[in-house]
């Protein structure tokens, strides 16, 4: 039996216990666009695209590869591997919708994006950090990814939707359901992970409705008060603004794309770190500069796929692509291609030039919290570099049982115990 009869990229369970690069090596070496055959998991054969060349090319091909929906899907779609129904979420989410519609959603949600907008942060969670380490400093221990990983994130996705501290934690159950609902410790019923995103969905659209109201009433500076009253004059010449559900739904993606991926960047770098301690001496020495912030990223990949649909029949890689098809692209396996990068499983903070994946491929879709989520994996390294060194695992890491993100849930680690740095009144 050979490497390609055992590959199944809709087993949750090798998600589970590892991310499989071996399966990816393969794939790039002979078969860098595959058909992957049907499973008991999903009923129709789908495309992966594992080589850095052609997920560029299929980012950069405009509509040719839709995020929203293709011919014979009647509206369903989207970027996970499963369809998503009409109405409830192609179309509709700014992830799941393609120019010139996304386009218009972009020009109205850019402004609170800008790397002058969140360098605005920038004092503000280097003091998060210090809070968020005080926390732990003192009991020598703790869970990396709950106590250190996930709060940054957390902190800084409520700060600029204006959402009260004492809400955090809603955030982080709605993101952990959305994302992880085949996962049993987040659901209650992991066959059927379908039901714990919609309720999940449902909660947070819920809130963010009541959130709007709140801004209305009583406006601050931040990013929800300013979509509650966004419009923007469109190059045809008619003035847009978003919709009551094009907004709840747009809280969804921005507390779980806000929140999930740069947790699970910190999560895994940390991972990568103690793999790698020369490279851990050198953020201590050093600190974090932007490229060795770049190599985190393309070394950690935490988003593992997304899916597009072939809007007409076209040829990728020498197949023949079919319109309709469901094609998937494996951001890891880009990030670790052997024609683009030296030694790729290797993290090295000096490589350059490193035009990584872990943003997307370019193309209209580029992520829009990629400046925010560098300077949270910079300040978050550095702290810990700075308070506690010798930060070490004390077990192995509990990985996420999902495909589409790279998932860390828990992470035993042990340190020496330190006292905190802020005084408290």
């Amino acid at each position: 039996m050979g490497i390609f009869d055992e590959i199944d990229l809709t087993d949750l369970d090798v998600f589970a216990e590892r991310m499989p690069h071996e399966w990816f090596d393969a794939l790039r070496r002979e078969h860098p666009v595959w058909l992957h055959p049907a499973t008991d998991e999903e009923a129709e054969p789908f495309w992966v695209v594992s080589s850095y060349e052609h997920i560029i090319e299929v980012h950069r091909s405009g509509t040719l590869y839709s995020h929203q929906t293709g011919p014979g899907r009647e509206g369903a779609g989207g970027i996970a591997l499963t369809d998503i129904e009409a109405g409830r979420g192609p179309g509709l989410q700014m992830v799941m919708t393609d120019p010139p519609q996304h386009t218009r959603y972009r020009k109205l949600v850019n402004t609170g994006f800008t790397p002058r907008m969140i360098r605005r942060l920038d004092s503000v969670m280097r003091t998060r950090t210090d809070l968020i380490l005080d926390q732990i400093c003192e009991a020598g221990e703790a869970d990396f990814v709950t106590q250190v990983s996930a709060e940054l994130p957390l902190m800084a996705i409520a700060d600029i939707l204006g959402v009260p501290d004492g809400d955090r934690k809603l955030l982080f159950d709605w993101s952990n359901r959305t994302i992880g609902g085949s996962d049993p410790e987040f659901s209650s019923d992991p066959s059927e992970p379908g039901g714990e995103y919609e309720k999940a969905v449902i909660e947070m659209a819920m809130y963010a409705h009541e959130l709007t109201e709140r801004k209305r009433a009583e406006p601050a500076d931040d990013v929800w008060t300013a979509l509650t009253e966004a419009r923007v004059t469109l190059d045809d010449g008619t003035v847009a603004e978003l919709t009551d559900l094009e907004r709840d739904l747009f809280f969804t993606l921005l507390i779980v794309a806000g929140n999930e991926t740069t947790r699970n960047s910190i999560s895994l770098g940390m991972l990568a770190f103690f793999d790698h301690p020369d490279q851990w001496q050198r953020v201590r020495d050093h600190g974090m500069d932007s490229t060795a912030v770049d190599e985190v990223l393309r070394h950690t990949s935490p988003v593992n796929y997304f899916r597009r649909t072939a809007t007409a029949d076209t040829q990728l890689g020498g197949e023949s692509i079919r319109a309709g098809d469901k094609v998937t692209l494996w951001y890891p396996s880009g990030n670790r291609d052997e024609k683009v990068y030296d030694d790729p499983h290797r993290l090295d903070l000096t490589r350059t030039p490193n035009h990584h994946l872990a943003f997307g491929g370019g193309g209209a879709h580029f992520c829009l919290g990629a400046s925010l989520a560098r300077l949270e994996i910079e300040i978050m390294f550095e702290g810990l570099a700075r308070r506690l060194p010798d930060l070490e695992a004390t077990g192995p890491a509990d990985r996420l049982r999902m495909n589409l993100v790279n998932g860390v849930k828990h992470l035993p680690v042990a340190f020496t115990p330190s006292a905190p740095v802020l005084t408290t009144a």
